[in-house]
């Protein structure tokens, strides 16, 4: 989980708080402003017990891909919806916890990986972390259009995240090739760098991916962040 001690992962949430709310400012380990971000109150850690440091990694996946980055901010803005209009409407306000709907998100996809539903794209691309983080994302943007376009609130949020988890499982790669068109046709996509070529040590073979959930993740490219 989040530890206080490890430098990077207070590096690792500074990053996504200035990428969020396009801030040059840091702040704080503990605060009202991770609540103002979309977890359920000063610490971030406590929101994390159920996916560990995969839910805050798909998160900075989001905000350090420049393919994904102008999505993740665009949902961010819809998440913060009660800043917007007046007080009249709040019946109709499209406002949620972004943090906390992304961890729901990455345990979704979690789910989906035990349960062998994308063994087929993991296989095929020869990568795991990669296919959950696209994944993610695409799970994502499907919540972003429905939230946003059929008007949803909180209310509707419970059932949205079932019909979510239902897609994951039954339509991964439908939902994939929906974010791959999102980002082709971005003009923040131009020049994003193609999925990397299969690894050369796993030889083609078949390989059983359910227990990548036990891997440790390392965090590459340390140096990117804020």
């Amino acid at each position: 989980g989040l530890d206080d001690n490890e430098r990077v992962h207070m590096r690792i949430l500074q990053t996504i708080y200035k990428k969020l709310t396009r801030s040059g400012l840091g702040c704080p380990r503990y605060g009202a402003h991770w609540e103002e971000l979309g977890f359920q109150g000063a610490d971030p850690g406590t929101d994390l017990r159920g996916t560990g440091m995969l839910g805050l990694m798909q998160m900075l996946y989001f905000v350090m891909d420049s393919r994904t980055l102008p999505l993740a901010q665009e949902i961010f803005k819809l998440s913060q919806h009660e800043t917007q209009a007046p007080a009249i409407m709040l019946v109709l306000l499209q406002n949620f916890p972004f943090c906390i709907m992304s961890v729901n998100i990455t345990r979704i996809v979690i789910q989906a990986l035990r349960e062998e539903c994308l063994s087929r794209e993991c296989n095929r691309r020869q990568q795991v972390i990669a296919v959950l983080n696209d994944l993610y994302a695409a799970a994502f943007l499907q919540l972003y259009r429905v939230w946003k376009w059929q008007h949803k609130t909180l209310a509707d949020s419970g059932f949205l995240l079932k019909e979510l988890e239902l897609s994951t499982r039954k339509k991964p790669k439908q939902l994939l090739k929906s974010l791959e068109a999102y980002v082709n046709r971005s003009p923040a996509a131009d020049g994003f760098q193609q999925p990397s070529p299969p690894s050369a040590s796993v030889g083609g073979e078949e390989i059983n991916f359910t227990g990548v959930c036990d891997l440790q993740i390392e965090l590459e490219g340390e140096a990117r962040l804020i």
